[in-house]
């Protein structure tokens, strides 16, 4: 899936919105929804990361770098999915 720019504020907007209210629920989480949220977060840090990335470097590079950034928050959409359904 190809994300322009403007697609991958909204992916990021969403994300944080579902990080922030999972993080509230987890004190009541299972342990094997802890482990999965830890995998999430150093996920969320590489996303970070490579959107920082996207910000700085030239249009033709950025296409790819946020091909991959938006590959990777797919990836953590589809986790807080499945810790949401746990909780």
């Amino acid at each position: 899936m190809g994300y322009t720019m403007d697609d991958l504020k909204k992916v990021m907007d969403d994300l944080k919105q579902q990080r922030d209210e999972i993080n509230v629920k987890l004190h009541l989480a299972k342990a094997e929804v802890r482990d999965e949220w830890d995998t999430l977060e150093t996920k969320w840090e590489e996303v970070k990361g490579k959107m920082d990335t996207v910000n700085e470097v030239a249009s033709q590079t950025k296409e790819s770098i946020a091909t991959a950034a938006g590959l990777l928050a797919d990836e953590i959409k589809q986790g807080y999915e499945r810790i949401k359904k746990a909780l």
